[in-house]
């Protein structure tokens, strides 16, 4: 598939922490690294900027494009496969960042998972999942770049049908769909049914051999670790899981 990496292990974005630095600590366990989330227009900016008034941490640098194009740069000795989760209000931006990932071979990952209310406003994050003509323009604009693209998306969102999205994303040029479960593993098979073309990231709660194998059974071609990306312990021992399962 043109998304897939190797190991099927992915370093998931963690606001304000997963930048190359980031990567490059995790790289040996993982097969891709997603940095960011980072905020690309003004809109989204000032919504992030709002988030780090209430004390979370958010990437703001002066030009969020240069920054992108030093990041990837920074990784270009690192054998992991590097994407960029992206937030925008509009499809130019979003263009724009992944004509920065093409040009480092890197994935965009067009972000439709972020459920902060400063974001929400704005319309980024989870608004765009429903929104699905608005997330296929996003997806539309990225790929006509020529850049890999993953969409986040987050499951057990009222209101939102998940295959339908990911069948909508796919048609619009998507790669990849990295899946927060929110603790509904089902929610995979869901999507590898509706999209098989995809390829599909688990997330969510990915700690151990159980989570590893409970998601590769539902039918993901690989898993992610979000907020414990930053302790190989864990990232070592899912490596492990997943070492497991593919020999059994």
């Amino acid at each position: 598939m043109h998304g897939s990496f190797d190991p099927p292990l992915a370093l998931a974005s963690l606001s304000g922490d997963a930048d190359a630095e980031w990567a490059r600590a995790g790289a040996s366990y993982a097969g891709a690294a997603f940095l960011g989330g980072i905020a690309l227009d003004e809109p989204s900016r000032a919504a992030a900027r709002e988030l780090v008034a209430r004390d979370r941490s958010e990437f703001l640098p002066e030009d969020p494009f240069a920054w992108i194009d030093d990041q990837l740069a920074a990784l270009a000795d690192v054998d992991v496969r590097a994407g960029v989760n992206v937030r925008a209000t509009a499809p130019g931006p979003i263009r724009a960042a992944a004509a920065v990932c093409a040009r480092h071979d890197a994935i965009v990952e067009v972000n439709a998972h972020c459920r902060q209310a400063e974001l929400c406003a704005v319309g980024c994050g989870e608004t765009l999942l429903a929104d699905t003509a608005r997330l296929r323009e996003y997806v539309a604009a990225a790929s006509e770049t020529g850049a890999t693209v993953s969409v986040k998306v987050r499951a057990g969102v009222d209101d939102v049908d998940l295959p339908a999205t990911a069948r909508a994303v796919a048609d619009a040029g998507a790669s990849i769909l990295h899946v927060d479960a929110m603790d509904s593993e089902p929610a995979i098979a869901c999507v590898v049914d509706a999209a098989p073309s995809l390829f599909v990231v688990a997330n969510n709660e990915v700690r151990d051999e159980p989570s590893v194998r409970e998601y590769l059974a539902h039918g993901a071609d690989a898993v992610s670790v979000g907020r414990p990306s930053t302790d190989p312990v864990v990232l070592e021992r899912v490596s492990d899981a997943l070492d497991a399962v593919r020999t059994t």
